[in-house]
């Protein structure tokens, strides 16, 4: 017998994804709930060639629920997280609720699996910031190979990472300034369209923002806390897909060629990098993908031991919904979980 899984948060973006990506990779679900706030429910979402009515979050019961996939928001997910997980249900989280939780494993499949370990101590594991997912899986490869000591990272980060009224937003403004009409920002502190924005998240007392500390905080906790990251996280005009360059600072020499082979290998990577033939990938074509894609791999000329990067990946998926499906199936695959109804 299959699992029985909820999906917290099934009217947003990565909510949406989620259930496609359950469909597509064909987890043992037997049962599939979606679950929103109370003025979401019965609105219909897609399961495959199947449409599921959404239920309301704050009546449904958990006892005979195996998984959770929490995609609802810090503040949902801090109330409703230890609750669920209370009546024996493991909550994947998507949010930055219990990521700094040293009880709560973050995990990237291809980076630190074995730390899912750890999730019987609360019944709660966490999934990474959508930036810092792709990151750390090119960069576990590398740091395996020749031991990073340093990384600065500056991101371009497109707009359905802050949601569905984000994209909206982009768009209509694109439109305003098409056909002259005056272009109001809501979603955004400044206007997005023809325009970046080097601000995601609230500032800190030290001049940098909280997505860019996560990114910090998260690649050390997954990776090696011994690593030095900054960051500088910026918002692009790009519906789907983040984009990062990427500057690593290594212990042992480590060639261009060397790094290219070894990535070319190495889970959830796909080596697109041919600079004879202007050959890289840009957000537009990692959209609908799982890859985290790797281009413009070069040494760097100005320091020791030094490369640099361009790293794609599709936010929504690899960032977001495919990782906590990949986090479902190491339950899984590893024996760590048995299905309740089963039993």
């Amino acid at each position: 017998m299959g699992y029985k899984i909820a999906i917290i948060g099934a009217t947003g973006n990565v909510g949406r994804e989620m259930l496609d990506i359950l469909f597509e990779r064909g987890f043992p679900a037997d049962t599939v709930v979606p679950l929103a706030s109370r003025r979401s429910q019965g609105t219909e979402v897609s399961y495959g060639d199947s449409k599921l009515k959404v239920k309301a979050l704050d009546t449904h019961d958990f006892s005979d629920t195996d998984i959770a996939l929490m995609s609802a928001g810090g503040k949902t997910s801090l109330e409703w997280s230890p609750k669920i997980a209370a009546q024996g249900c493991v909550v994947i989280d998507n949010s930055s609720a219990f990521r700094y939780d040293q009880d709560v494993p973050l995990i990237v499949p291809e980076v630190n699996a074995d730390a899912i370990e750890g999730f019987t101590k609360k019944n709660i594991i966490a999934n990474p910031n959508c930036s810092t997912a792709q990151l750390v899986v090119a960069l576990k490869p590398l740091h395996d190979r020749a031991k990073i000591k340093r990384v600065v990272v500056s991101t371009y980060q497109s707009v359905s990472g802050a949601g569905k009224d984000a994209m909206d937003e982009l768009f209509n403004q694109t439109r305003a300034v098409f056909v002259a009409d005056p272009v109001e920002s809501e979603v955004f502190q400044k206007r997005i369209a023809f325009n970046v924005i080097p601000h995601i998240d609230v500032f800190m007392e030290d001049g940098y923002t909280k997505e860019e500390w996560k990114v910090l905080a998260e690649t050390k906790k997954m990776l090696d806390k011994n690593i030095k990251v900054t960051c500088t996280a910026v918002r692009v005009p790009v519906f789907v897909g983040h984009a990062e360059a990427v500057n690593i600072e290594f212990e042992n020499e480590l060639s261009a060629d060397e790094a290219r082979e070894i990535l070319r290998e190495a889970p959830g990577c796909l080596v697109v990098d041919n600079p004879g033939e202007e050959t890289y990938v840009t957000p537009v074509e990692c959209a609908g993908e799982d890859a985290t894609y790797i281009s413009r791999i070069r040494e760097d000329a100005t320091i020791e031991n030094g490369l640099n990067m361009w790293v794609v990946s599709d936010n929504l998926r690899k960032g977001a919904a495919l990782n906590t499906v990949q986090i479902a199936e190491l339950l899984v695959n590893r024996g760590l979980l048995k299905s309740r109804q089963a039993a």
